[in-house]
């Protein structure tokens, strides 16, 4: 999403980092390398998936990635491509990632775009409001705000930190606060909060696409640590239904939770709906978020994962066209499921294993 602090769901909440140890060739500890040259047919599933729907996909991408230099010649081939078979194989160079510690598999966690019942009035059941940008928020290089990304108000001619969620929340009446719209589920609004961005559907029936447009400067604090420290959750098992589940039998901790996160996030419309860091509209189950140091935002990844309910394989050949606060490390990847509660479903359980390779374009 455009919001990069914001973007993981469940590696944000609780993230803990899993591989295995494998071998892989002596160059590869020699020179420290994170890319290993391979071969198509030693990719597994790449054959079998769906090519052409990729070629589309990664054509989408182009529209964004064709800025860049090492993405431009073949970003312009595939303006007139309809076999993707046979424009991956000849127009690119498959590597196998490896870590640092030559291990082969990485994380792989997912996120979604949520979709939230609400409307433009408060009402007894929508009583939970999504603010815009306030009035009141500067952003300034005062002393005062250095630990705060710049971010803050003025108060009696002095520059101070803005509002912590706690007292962001506790003030609704506060005239610097303006309201976008209200929802009914204030667990969902936090997910949004940690998503940044997503879609509403009103009680007219119509649905209003709301993205990031800023933050109050505070950090990001995730729940799942501060609710297994309490005792709140077990650690087996943890995932964003079963935090939803507590809270439904505890609903009284819920503003306890939420508040240890002093974060705030701020909404606007938006024209279209999920856009990653590329610049383009995100495809459910074709994009990825990763880190930008390790695998260049515009990039075909081919990922060899499983589904977190099923448990069936996933290779599939995806675009990196996203990238997150939490999404850091050789082999790690967010994987985007679309939005709505089907997708929340998979992304809010999903921290696989999985291995990836990048498709660099031949020289």
């Amino acid at each position: 999403m455009k919001n990069l602090f914001f973007l993981v769901l469940l590696s944000t909440i609780f993230f803990t980092a899993c591989s295995t140890k494998q071998q892989i060739p002596k160059k590869v500890e020699e020179e420290k390398a994170k890319m290993v040259p391979t071969s198509f047919d030693d990719i597994e599933g790449f054959y079998d998936d769906d090519l052409d729907h990729a070629l589309n996909v990664f054509k989408k991408d182009c529209l964004k990635a064709k800025r860049f230099e090492l993405f431009r010649d073949v970003c312009e081939k595939a303006e007139s491509e309809t076999d993707g078979k046979d424009f991956f194989t000849s127009n690119f160079q498959p590597y196998k990632l490896y870590d640092r510690e030559s291990r082969d598999e990485g994380t792989i966690t997912g996120y979604y775009e949520p979709l939230l019942n609400g409307s433009l009035k408060k009402t007894k059941r929508y009583k939970y409001p999504v603010y815009k940008m306030p009035k009141n928020l500067i952003t300034s290089d005062d002393e005062n705000l250095k630990d705060f990304k710049s971010i803050g108000k003025i108060v009696n001619n002095k520059v101070v930190p803005y509002d912590t969620r706690e007292q962001i929340e506790n003030n609704p009446n506060n005239p610097n606060y303006q309201v976008l719209a209200y929802v009914d589920d204030k667990f969902d609004l936090s997910l949004m909060h940690i998503q940044g961005s997503g879609k509403i559907r009103l009680d007219t029936g119509r649905i209003i696409n709301v993205g990031y447009a800023g933050q109050n400067g505070r950090k990001f604090t995730g729940m799942g640590t501060y609710m297994l420290n309490m005792g709140y959750i077990s650690k087996d098992g943890l995932s964003i239904q079963t935090i939803k589940e507590y809270f439904e039998k505890n609903p009284s901790k819920l503003d306890e939770v939420l508040n240890q996160n002093e974060s705030y996030v701020f909404f606007k419309l938006s024209n279209q709906g999920a856009t990653g860091s590329l610049g383009s509209l995100l495809t459910a189950e074709r994009n990825l978020a990763v880190d930008r140091s390790v695998i260049p935002l515009g990039a075909p990844v081919f990922l060899n994962t499983k589904n977190p309910v099923s448990k069936i394989p996933i290779n599939r050949l995806m675009v990196a066209a996203d990238v997150g606060g939490a999404i850091k490390g050789d082999i790690r990847a967010d994987f985007f499921w679309g939005f709505g509660e089907n997708a929340l479903e998979y992304a809010g359980r999903m921290k696989e294993k999985g291995k990836m390779y990048v498709l660099m374009p031949k020289k």
